[in-house]
Parts: C-alpha cells; structure tokens; sequence
C-alpha cells in the first residue's frame, strides 16, 4: 500500500507563482484594510511588544511585516522570491521602515535563539513533503528563544471537505482576471491549485500544492520540533471548530 502522506508532492512553480502576476493582484486579493486587521490579529496573536524581535517566514511583498514594523516591532523577513522581496523593500523604504528582508529557505535558516516570535501567515506553510515540513518548523524551534511563540495560519482541511471540489476564485484587475482553481486530495491531504492569469492579453499558468494537517498532526509534529505548548483558534482568534474556515496554531518553546 503507498504511503501518500510522506510520498515526493507534485511540483510547485514557485518562481512563477511569486512572481510579478502575484503582485499585480496583491492588493485586490489582500485589500490594504484586511491587511491591517491581519497585522493587529499576529500582533494579539504572539503578544509582541515594541522593539521585539519578530521572524515573518514566507514574508513575500512585506505586506504583515512592514505593518508590524510600523506598530513598533523589530522585524525580519525570509522568502525564496527575489521579486517579492524587492516590492517588499521598495515599500518598507517608502514608509521609511527599518525592516531585515533576506533571501532563503525556510528549511535553512541562519539564526539560532534571536527572535522573540515568528509566524508563516496565509497559507506559507506546508508546501514541501512532510520531512522538510517538518524541518521547517525544527529550524523557525531554533531561531526563537526560550518561552518564544511560533504562529502558523492555514485553510481548515475539516471545512475544505465540506466544499465540492474544485472551488473556483477569481479576482479582476481593470482587464485582467486571475482564477484560481482549487482541488483537495483525501488520500494524500494535499491542496493542489491552478492559477490562470489573463493579464495584458496572455495567458498564463502555475501551480501549486500544500499539504494539509490537523491540530492532532501539528501538536505532533510541533511538540518533536521542541514546542512545549500548542494551542488551536479560528483566524479571529475564537474557538477552533470543524466550520472554521481557518486553523490558527500558535505554539509556546
């Protein structure tokens, strides 16, 4: 019998999807109110304080970074997109943030007991196979200090089967439309989209999947990476229930 939960996934386009068609649609998807509201929920979330040090793994554009480095937070951010990074740059420059933009991995990380905090915001988590998923959380356990907090946000697997699969989004820009095709695989619980941007009048395709785990799953594997505590919310930080559209896993080292 094949073992689908720790079988190779399927490719990920990861330059194509972060790329420019990302940001073109950034702040359609992401308007910049639910933006704020986001950044005030992580702040909350991982009680940070002003001038703490705070780890954003998978930053892209800087869109939660540069909003905590406003509130007061001493921030860094990783991310494998070149592109992003520099929208990300670009932007803390222009508000005229000090924040640390890096070039990585989050499977390599170069620090070791420096922040105070880190998270992986919007479904940044998950997208490798379940060993360097797993090495993921190990490298954010010894890049926090004692008594740090590690925040992941991620699409709830129990509400996604209550979804005919594929669910369809689309987003327009002037002209332009990006529709994202979503599709759910039970045996292997994995979430596998299809992006079809129409932009400029070419058509353009990536892909992307990201494994899908429950609290039981990420109290496992989050306790092993060296977490004492793990607690579950929804994304407004009430009570985790199967309906919640989203799983907030924050744990304590």
């Amino acid at each position: 019998m094949t073992d689908h939960s720790s079988s190779t996934p399927p490719t990920n386009d990861i330059n194509s999807y972060f790329g420019e068609d990302y940001l073109y649609f950034g702040d359609v998807v992401h308007r910049p109110e639910i933006s704020d509201r986001q950044a005030e929920a992580i702040w909350d979330f991982l009680s940070l304080k002003q001038g703490g040090p705070v780890l954003e793994l998978g930053c892209g554009y800087g869109r939660i970074a540069n909003r905590l480095a406003e509130k007061g937070a001493q921030v860094t951010g990783v991310d494998i997109s070149p592109t992003l990074l520099k929208k990300a740059e670009a932007d803390a420059d222009e508000r005229r943030l000090n924040v640390e933009y890096v070039l990585g991995d989050m499977r390599s990380l170069p620090w070791r007991d420096r922040f105070d905090a880190a998270f992986l915001w919007y479904t940044t988590f998950g997208y490798f196979n379940d060993e360097d998923n797993e090495r993921v959380l190990s490298e954010a356990a010894s890049s926090l200090r004692k008594g740090g907090r590690l925040l992941i946000d991620h699409p709830n697997r129990l509400d996604l089967l209550d979804h005919k699969s594929p669910v369809c989004h689309v987003a327009r820009r002037d002209d332009d439309m990006r529709i994202d095709l979503f599709t759910y695989d039970v045996l292997s619980d994995r979430s596998n989209l299809e992006r079809i941007v129409v932009r400029d009048g070419c058509v353009r395709r990536a892909h992307l999947s990201f494994r899908q785990y429950g609290v039981s799953e990420y109290t496992r594997m989050l306790k092993r990476a060296g977490f004492e505590t793990i607690e579950a919310y929804g994304q407004e930080a009430e009570a985790f229930t199967s309906a919640s559209s989203r799983l907030v896993v924050v744990a304590n080292k």
